[in-house]
């Protein structure tokens, strides 16, 4: 964006992470089609290629007006270096509202730099919560939905949990953006990826592991490992960097890398992971997106959360996920009785109808008089 541009109002649109650009691109595509003027920034949370800029260019989107690397410093250094980025930014750009999305370090900061320094902040999917304290994301989304002028909840659960908390912003129920994103990206998906040609089997199970308070704890991630390969059905793994660095750690990855039952996968576009969500049989994971997009309509798949809780408690509800805990016999016990007892899973998503971009610029076009 050019200098001269600043004294146009404009939204800006902040993403780190890969969750983030997935469900933030949508809404990037609707202010472009709605000619709002708008920045789209990248705060630098996920600085590796595979873990940012690949999403960037598979779902198509403009290369960001500005971007950082932050490299992987302690959780409180990071969010301090994105604070000092993002004011900066802030300062030099003066935009009408800034929109994050979600409950990453670099949403806080973002969300922190917008208090300091009086710009409007709105907060895409607002009111997730898991009410487990241990998670540093339920720190971040809940300071962040107190620091928020505008509230974009994805469902009537969010909405209520928001006003528990008597937030001071204006609430409004969207629906969900992730529908928005498997709705406009799967058949692109469909039609790009070759992913299908390198799995190992015909049917499998795809699993995720990433969340600190799993991978960090060296029994519960002993516990999955040994799930995963004594799986009733084989298991394809995406891999998350941090958890490889873990069992490279203690020794355990090149024993893990041979098992026959398990395919590791280094971490994939998003595509290639559309493809494998909609061929999988189900879905192991401690991912709170997948819980999402799993609902979409194109995807319907039942999911095991291997978590002690959720801040999705609606996939949950609508029968598409179920919370199995972090101990190895557990999550077998559950990937058997999915198997052997398969869902029939609604037809629709309890996060939306795939319109929530349109819904939310349309609310930002009204209350900030574009």
């Amino acid at each position: 964006m050019l200098d001269s541009e600043c004294s146009v109002k404009r939204v800006m649109v902040v993403v780190g992470t890969r969750p983030e650009i997935i469900k933030m691109a949508p809404l990037i595509r609707a202010l472009h089609c709605s000619k709002i003027p708008s920045t789209f920034v990248h705060c630098g949370q996920h600085y590796d290629y595979n873990m940012s800029q690949q999403f960037i260019e598979d779902l198509e989107l403009p290369k960001p007006d500005y971007g950082y690397k932050i490299k992987a410093y302690t959780q409180g250094t990071q969010t301090a270096r994105i604070i000092t980025h993002m004011e900066h930014l802030l300062k030099k750009t003066s935009p009408a509202l800034v929109l994050v999305e979600g409950d990453t370090n670099g949403v806080l900061a973002t969300a922190l730099a917008t208090a300091k320094l009086g710009i409007r902040l709105g907060h895409v999917e607002a009111g997730l919560r898991s009410f487990d304290l241990r998670m540093p994301e339920e720190h971040n989304r809940r300071l962040t939905d107190h620091l928020s002028n505008y509230l974009f909840a994805p469902t009537k659960t969010a909405e209520s949990n928001l006003k528990t908390e008597h937030v001071w912003g204006k609430i409004y129920v969207t629906g969900n953006t992730i529908i928005d994103a498997i709705t406009q990206h799967l058949p692109i998906a469909e039609r790009k990826s070759k992913i299908l040609n390198s799995i190992n089997f015909e049917k499998f199970a795809l699993a995720t592991a990433h969340r600190a308070e799993n991978v960090d704890n060296l029994a519960v991630l002993k516990g999955f490992m040994e799930a995963f390969a004594e799986a009733p059905i084989p298991v394809v793994y995406p891999m998350h960097p941090r958890t490889k660095k873990r069992l490279k750690q203690n020794q355990t990855y090149a024993k893990i890398k041979k098992t026959r039952n398990l395919q590791i996968l280094p971490p994939l576009g998003y595509l290639d992971f559309l493809v494998l969500m909609k061929k999988c049989e189900m879905i192991v994971t401690d991912s709170g997106g997948i819980q999402e997009e799993a609902t979409a309509p194109c995807i319907r798949k039942s999911v095991l959360v291997i978590r002690l809780s959720t801040e999705r408690p609606e996939a949950v509800q609508a029968g598409f996920a179920e919370v199995v805990g972090v101990e190895k016999q557990k999550i077998l016990e559950g990937m058997r009785k999915t198997l052997k007892h398969p869902k029939q899973l609604p037809t629709v998503s309890p996060y939306g109808d795939g319109k929530a971009a349109e819904k939310i610029v349309g609310i930002i076009k009204e209350e900030l008089a574009f």
